[in-house]
């Protein structure tokens, strides 16, 4: 069975071209996915650090329960079926038939009880037709 977490060496490759200030935030939120949610598996996929659900059908789409990656001079926490996700604090964003992101510029952004509620929405969810699976 492949490691749940990627190793220093491929997160340190994976951050080469990362502006200091985004590497420092996408540690961070690295750190509290890991805290929040031990029993997802993470990858680099997308050029992004995904976590998801092993096992799933449709893999790490099927699975998915974000991923982290950055836009211009911003990180996004990205939920692929965010759209289908109780946001009742609407930290989600977006327009897309199931994707929704959540910007991150400052480490103060991240509102940790609300985020940990969605990560936690994000593990339970099943995809379905409906979600273009």
């Amino acid at each position: 069975m492949a490691n749940q977490w990627l190793d220093g060496a491929a997160i340190a490759r994976h951050l080469e071209s990362c502006p200091a200030e985004l590497c420092d935030l996408i540690l961070t939120l690295r750190e509290f996915v890991q805290e929040v949610a031990p029993e997802v598996h993470e990858a680099i996929k997308f050029n992004s650090l995904c976590y998801y659900k092993p096992n799933q059908p449709y893999g790490v789409i099927g699975g998915n329960v974000c991923g982290i990656g950055t836009k211009a001079d911003r990180v996004q926490l990205g939920f692929i079926h965010g759209a289908f996700l109780p946001d009742p604090e609407n930290l989600l964003q977006g327009t897309g038939k199931a994707k929704r992101h959540i910007e991150v510029r400052d480490a103060t952004e991240i509102r940790r009880d609300a985020l940990a509620a969605l990560i936690r929405a994000a593990i339970a969810y099943t995809p379905t037709e409906d979600a273009g699976l």
